[in-house]
């Protein structure tokens, strides 16, 4: 019996577009992610408290104010307008200066501007609200010219009254409090919660890029774990990962040591009882057949050995090709270094075993073709060199193949043409040793290109 599908098991590829624009905009490091999870309700909370007051508490009160106000202006006009006489006039405005703690001057036969703005702030449409509904006559409100008071002129008939009134009669006191409650209390949540995460994450990055060294095979020291329960336990189970991985190779290279040592001895007797035996075909194939012997045993020691105990150091790549190059020139061959001059391409690696991992690309490009050309280049995040041949290549099918310990494309005996077959082996396992990759491709060449990339 079929189920029918819900609204809620959407599948994972909608999901995943849904969700997409949300991971664009997201930040990508936990400390981002933290601080976004924890000051997010801090925002909202701020927003939808400032909306609130902003819309009962704090616009009712300015409202009120402002009416009160309006109420001693008109009181104050009509009273002007009953008392034509200049010198009842005066003394009316001294009274009404000393009691209302506004600023009053009457300008006979002027008028109104005709220029009054409708828009404005919020407190400014608010005030001039509030002044429309007490005040019956026709006027004008200014409160953008003056940050401590706010202007009304007034028309009374023949004469226009200009009044200036203090901020504070219109604005509460309790409503910059509310904000630096509001915002200052936020700010502090805020930098607690910075400083906080960033304590928390900052154990979490040790141990990545602890993690990240190991990867590059270089050495970690001991580091004290601190953080929380989780972040400790993590440290200490790579801690004990790295001991582990240690004690393993350490393990597998005195175990090969010691087989290589063991066959080494019984190899020389033989060679020893071949040379008392003579020369004849026989003798000759038995020969080869130790010298490849010995050859596979060094060969494998190195592999298993790679460069362990080496630690790594700034290493000028440039200068390692250039060693290379000139080291095959001295063997009879030839290998063109086309790195550009004054590259930056000094990288923290294990020099001895990087350069075995180079000169085994190298010896294999120079077996099997005419031409060898080496090339680095640096990259935002890697270091890649790469060594073209104009050989037969290997087929895409084998290219992974190849990489296989003991494994030779050649599959005669004869170690001159088809070599021991861990060459490509040992060259991968460095690279991976030191967080990179060997890879294989077409070269332009048209042979084989082998790419060592090396992580920054």
């Amino acid at each position: 019996m079929s189920s029918i599908p819900t609204e809620t098991a959407r599948p994972k590829p909608e999901r995943a577009a849904a969700l997409a624009p949300l991971k664009r905009v997201a930040p990508k490091s936990l400390l981002g992610r933290t601080l976004a999870i924890l000051l997010t309700p801090i925002a909202v909370i701020i927003l939808v408290a400032t909306y609130i007051f902003y819309e009962s508490p704090w616009e009712g009160s300015t409202r009120r104010l402002a009416q009160l106000l309006a109420g001693d202006i008109l009181m104050i006009a009509e009273t002007l307008r009953t008392f034509p006489e200049e010198d009842q006039q005066a003394r009316i405005i001294r009274l009404a200066e000393t009691h209302t703690q506004l600023e009053f001057r009457l300008m006979q036969a002027e008028r109104l501007r005709g220029t009054q703005k409708t828009h404005g702030n919020f407190f400014e449409r608010t005030v001039r609200a509030a002044l429309a509904e007490s005040i019956h006559h026709p006027f004008e409100f200014d409160a953008a010219t003056h940050a401590d008071k706010i202007l009304i002129r007034i028309d009374i008939g023949g004469a226009v009254l200009h009044v200036a009134a203090p901020r504070k009669r219109v604005q509460s006191p309790a409503v910059l409090t509310f904000f630096v409650w509001l915002f200052g209390t936020a700010g502090v949540l805020a930098i607690i919660g910075v400083l906080f995460m960033r304590n928390q994450v900052r154990p979490i990055r040790q141990l990545a890029l602890a993690a990240e060294a190991l990867g590059k095979g270089q050495d970690v020291p001991d580091f004290h774990a601190h953080g929380a329960t989780e972040v400790r336990q993590a440290a200490a189970a790579f801690l004990t990962m790295r001991g582990r991985i240690r004690r393993q190779m350490r393990q597998r290279t005195e175990m090969l040591a010691g087989v290589s040592h063991d066959l080494r001895t019984p190899l020389t007797r033989m060679k020893l009882q071949l040379a008392m035996l003579g020369t004849g075909e026989d003798i000759q194939n038995l020969k080869s057949d130790v010298v490849e012997m010995e050859r596979m045993i060094e060969a494998y020691l190195a592999f298993a050995k790679g460069a362990e105990g080496e630690a790594a150091k700034p290493t000028d790549i440039a200068i390692m090709l250039a060693d290379i190059a000139a080291d095959a020139a001295r063997q009879g061959g030839t290998v063109e270094n086309v790195t550009a001059a004054g590259a930056d391409l000094v990288l923290a690696v294990r020099p001895i075993a990087i350069k075995r991992c180079i000169v085994n690309l190298v010896d294999n490009a120079r077996r099997y073709s005419k031409r060898v050309r080496v090339n680095a280049t640096r990259h935002a995040d890697r270091i890649e060199i790469a060594v073209d041949d104009d050989g037969p290549g290997i087929p895409f099918s084998k290219r992974e193949i190849v990489f296989r310990a003991f494994f030779r494309l050649d599959a005669s005996r004869n170690p001159e043409s088809g070599g021991t077959g861990l060459g490509l082996s040992i060259a991968r396992d460095i690279a991976r040793s030191h967080g990179g990759n060997l890879t294989l491709g077409d070269s332009d060449l048209g042979g084989l290109r082998a790419v060592l990339s090396l992580p920054l």
